[in-house]
């Protein structure tokens, strides 16, 4: 029985491949008309469905309801299109496809619109002229010279205004990152305002494209969901915006945001899950298309996201569609930088594809994304944008989860500590971490998986797994609160002076914790569909927290004055980082010879619970940063080449 199912199964994964070498061999679609094409006095409709029997398309008033217009068949056009062209001005007007398939038919929403009604179910034809908030088409993206310049503020749209403490008035909408001079009750700057004081460079948005997990009819119920489950790439998620069944609406409103976010310095990455959908069986894709978006084996979709599904990039009209829909995102919409969930799904040539498309547009946009898989895939892993493939990759980033773990220790193990906990034997793993992942002849045991630090993207908290204070206070179960805030800022410390791409969730810098059941956990690990209560930034915390907060703008502060922090090449690295030796355990420290027009740098981080004595290089040495603060205001003056530290505290000092 055993041998005739593998008979069968082989039989089936043969005739799979052939008909999707077909398909992508017989017809591969160019064109860039797919979706709707817009103007006064007509529209154009082309779908790619080349197994289709018939296609048709339906109008309609509304994005929901019994408000049928007209139905209209689609005539068979080139490469598996069909296509039809409806004279008038169609600018509002809803719509769907019919397709009839071999055995079945469906209605389906088009996978290429570019707007729709509240919960995404019909697309909508839109002027997006008219979408364009004043000024929109002049205005100027901050300026980035390298992407080592960056750094990275993880946030979900309803994260930041959901609790009462940010007096923002427009809770969980993208118009709340437009308010200014809002204030916690102690009148310290919340929201917007507090972003731009903390220094930040880009502001990293959980997934805002529409996703299928919050019922955008019941806006006045409490919903929460961080969107990783795709319903429509190329559509604005419709719970941010103010009205969620108008589709011109959440257009506008995610426009002025972005252009305030512009005005105000800071530039916009969109988080973008084209690994999986929300949907396998009954997604639109294989509606349209069976079977031809997803990896398959054995008659059964594979689940290499854990999702239940994997989309397969390396066919070339998922290739297609996956850089038309970046592309367009990046055009329209002006944004300067796409985080990829589970990027290890993707194959390499996808997204060096994107790389080249999006440098078409502007270079600066960067690009980077999640090293792994959230399963097992069978895309085979030379082919996969993993992280052990990075040096392949053109530009593209990817998490380094090694200076992650080395700094707070494995996410997988909340009670495991790391080098700020106490954690012995990982020096060469933290100087890993320091150089950016790339070669370098004082650390030893670490593979090189970055060819340039802007390839590594430092951090050591994002939305998954617990924060850092969180985790913090579970792996150090033994120390006291003040114990635990040096360690917080010991980790900031050594993520805002390392070579690469500094990445913070935010309110890492008020000490952010997100609260469990209290019956079985103390923490919440995964709160992607927890209530606002347990997920919002609480700005009172601020208020408690106020050194901690000075502490990372300080940070952030010094990285941006010195570029010798911020270097851009494997070569630059190795010349001038050198790591002090015959330290003591648990101790990691390092000179940097001076980059352009800097000073020499040296840096140490002291991950013992007592005191330390460093030997530097001989020279007077200007403290900026120690225990307690951090900025470009000199904080203690050293003369000789010995330099105490106390207990889990880092320090850095410039030399005159």
């Amino acid at each position: 029985m055993d041998k005739m199912i593998m008979a069968e199964n082989e039989d089936w994964n043969k005739k799979f491949y052939k008909d999707m070498y077909d398909i992508d061999k017989n017809f591969y679609y160019s064109g860039d008309d797919l979706g709707v094409t817009y103007s006064k006095e007509a529209s154009g409709f082309r779908i790619w469905a080349p197994t289709a029997k018939a296609v048709s398309l339906n109008l309609y008033q509304e994005g929901l309801g019994d408000n049928l217009i007209s139905r209209h068949s689609m005539m068979p056009d080139v490469k598996g299109t069909y296509f039809i062209r409806i004279p008038g001005d169609l600018n509002g007007i809803y719509y769907t496809y019919c397709i009839e398939l071999k055995d079945s038919s469906y209605e389906v929403m088009d996978p290429y619109a570019k707007a729709a009604g509240a919960n995404g179910e019909r697309g909508m034809v839109i002027d997006f002229e008219d979408t364009n908030p004043k000024g929109w088409t002049m205005e100027k993206k901050p300026v980035l010279i390298s992407p080592t310049d960056a750094v990275i503020y993880e946030m979900h749209i309803r994260d930041l205004s959901a609790s009462p403490s940010g007096n923002i008035k427009n809770i969980g909408k993208f118009l709340g990152l437009t308010e200014r001079n809002t204030k916690n009750r102690e009148g310290l700057s919340t929201g917007l305002d507090h972003m731009k004081e903390l220094g930040i460079t880009h502001l990293h948005l959980m997934p805002s494209f529409d996703y299928g997990s919050v019922d955008e009819t019941r806006l006045d119920e409490k919903q929460f969901n961080w969107g990783y489950d795709p319903k429509n790439y190329n559509v604005i998620e419709g719970s941010y915006s103010t009205d969620p069944y108008h589709g011109e609406i959440r257009i506008k409103e995610f426009k002025e945001m972005v252009k305030t976010l512009h005005e105000q310095g800071i530039r916009v990455i969109l988080d973008v899950v084209y690994n999986h959908t929300e949907l396998t069986e009954d997604s639109n894709f294989n509606k349209i298309v069976p079977n031809y978006y997803y990896r398959m084996k054995d008659g059964m979709f594979t689940n290499g996201s854990g999702c239940g599904n994997e989309i397969a990039s390396e066919r070339s009209m998922v290739r297609k569609y996956i850089i038309d829909s970046v592309v367009f995102w990046a055009k329209e919409y002006h944004l300067d930088g796409f985080r990829f969930d589970l990027m290890g799904l993707h194959d390499i040539e996808t997204m060096n594809e994107i790389r080249k498309e999006l440098d078409k547009i502007d270079e600066s946009i960067l690009i980077y994304g999640e090293g792994w898989a959230g399963g097992v895939s069978i895309l085979p892993n030379e082919m996969r944008a993993h992280k052990e493939n990075t040096r392949q990759l053109n530009r593209i980033a990817v998490f380094s989860d090694d200076i992650r773990d080395s700094v707070k220790g494995s996410v997988f193990d909340f009670k495991e500590p790391g080098f700020v906990s106490g954690k012995s034997g990982i020096e060469d793993a933290m100087k890993f971490g320091i150089v950016g992942a790339v070669a370098h002849e004082q650390v030893r045991e670490k593979k090189p998986w970055a060819v340039s630090p802007e390839q590594s993207i430092n951090y050591v908290s994002s939305h998954d797994d617990l924060t850092l204070w969180d985790k913090l206070t579970l792996s150090a179960p033994d120390t006291s609160y003040e114990e635990r805030v040096g360690m917080n800022k010991m980790a900031a410390a050594i993520i805002f002076t390392s070579q690469g791409i500094p990445f913070f969730q935010a309110g890492e810098e008020l000490l952010r914790t997100k609260p469990g059941n209290g019956v079985n956990e103390l923490f919440d690990s995964n709160s992607f569909k927890s209530s606002d209560e347990v997920n919002s930034i609480k700005w009172d915390d601020k208020t408690k927290n106020y050194n901690v907060f000075k502490f990372y703008k300080g940070l952030i502060a010094f990285r941006k004055a010195h570029p010798s922090l911020r270097m851009r090449t494997q070569t630059e690295i190795q010349e001038h980082i050198k790591f002090l030796e015959d330290l003591e355990n648990n101790v990691v420290a390092f000179h940097i010879r001076a980059v352009e027009k800097d000073k020499e740098i040296c840096v140490i981080h002291n991950g013992r619970n007592e005191r330390t004595i460093v030997t530097i290089p001989v020279g007077t040495w200007d403290v900026y940063v120690n225990e307690k603060q951090a900025g470009l205001e000199i904080l203690d003056t050293i003369t000789n080449n010995m330099v105490e530290l106390n207990p889990i505290s880092s320090m850095v000092l410039v030399k005159r």
